[in-house]
């Protein structure tokens, strides 16, 4: 590196350019979702604590997404939403690697989850009468520590390659937050080896995940064809309906940002759908899962009765 090079202290979220009125509109949109959301995934997560009916392995699992939906809305959402009120849209080094970080860590636990959660109807229905001794609580704790440890593990590899490379300027963050793909673009120098990797990485962690599912799915599709009587079968789609919901809407979203062609235009689209992973996406699941489940909400039933005759 040369000698009169300095290094970048503190980078800018360019975010959209539009004008005063249209963010402050964005602003009380962007926040009345932020808190249905807390409030959706807490009411979710309040209920899988409370009522002994969802004390099971399934409703386990949908407890983690809520606390990771919670916890990727909370890590964006706030410097987005300040950024749209103020002028200084600056954020330093360290918040910056640290919110990618986080988001990485969320994104990639969100990613392993859903798929402990195919792998949970997939028992359910290809196995019923083991189901008991195959997801027993051992296992299923075993399963959520396992994908919050390698989520975490595999967010911690990338943060530690991003700050391996320079950062020498220019401090202009094309994106709402520190995007990993975005930050990843201001590496100056020779740093092609360490962005093949990571991109590798990321191409990985979506991918892989993304496999292991669809093979869940298309062997659950198989035993579903299998059963003989109409109701059976459609008790059984029901079944994995919600989760096919949110499994298309999560993976299929990562393709389109981390797996088409870069340009000024998909970068601009990009930044659209990431409002999808830091609003719609913590608030649909709550709906998806609560109004296409009965014993959701038949558990919102019995709280909101409990509570009139208190």
């Amino acid at each position: 590196m040369g000698s009169n090079q300095s290094w970048v202290t503190e980078f800018i979220l360019e975010g959209f350019q539009l004008s005063a009125e249209m963010e402050v509109l964005l602003f009380w949109i962007f926040s009345l979702l932020y808190i249905f959301s807390l409030l959706a995934n807490g009411m979710i997560l309040g209920l899988i604590c409370l009522d002994p009916s969802l004390h099971t392995p399934m409703y386990s699992f949908l407890s983690h997404l809520s606390v990771i939906d919670m916890s990727y809305a909370s890590n964006n959402v706030p410097k987005m939403l300040a950024n749209l009120v103020k002028q200084n849209r600056t954020i330093s080094f360290v918040p910056c690697i640290m919110q990618t970080f986080l988001y990485l860590g969320f994104s990639h636990t969100e990613c392993l989850i859903l798929v402990v959660k195919s792998y949970d109807r997939f028992v359910a229905i290809c196995h019923p009468l083991h189901y008991t001794v195959i997801m027993n609580w051992r296992v299923c704790t075993v399963l959520a520590v396992t994908s919050w440890s390698c989520g975490f593990i595999l967010a911690l590899v990338h943060a530690i390659l991003l700050l391996r490379l320079p950062f020498c300027g220019p401090r202009e963050v094309n994106h709402l937050f520190c995007e990993i793909l975005s930050v990843l673009k201001l590496a100056c120098g020779d740093t092609w080896i360490n962005q093949v990797v990571i991109l590798a990485a990321s191409v990985f962690v979506l991918v892989g995940p993304l496999c292991l599912m669809l093979v869940s799915y298309m062997r659950i599709l198989w035993a579903v064809l299998k059963i003989q009587s109409k109701d059976g079968r459609r008790k059984a789609f029901s079944t994995c309906s919600s989760h096919l919901c949110v499994f298309g809407l999560f993976f299929g979203i990562a393709v389109v940002v981390y797996m088409v062609p870069d340009s000024d235009q998909q970068e601009e689209q990009e930044k659209i759908l990431s409002l999808f992973y830091s609003f719609f996406n913590p608030m649909l699941n709550p709906l998806i899962y609560s109004l296409r489940n009965a014993q959701v909400k038949g558990a919102l039933y019995r709280a909101l009765q409990k509570k009139r005759s208190v």
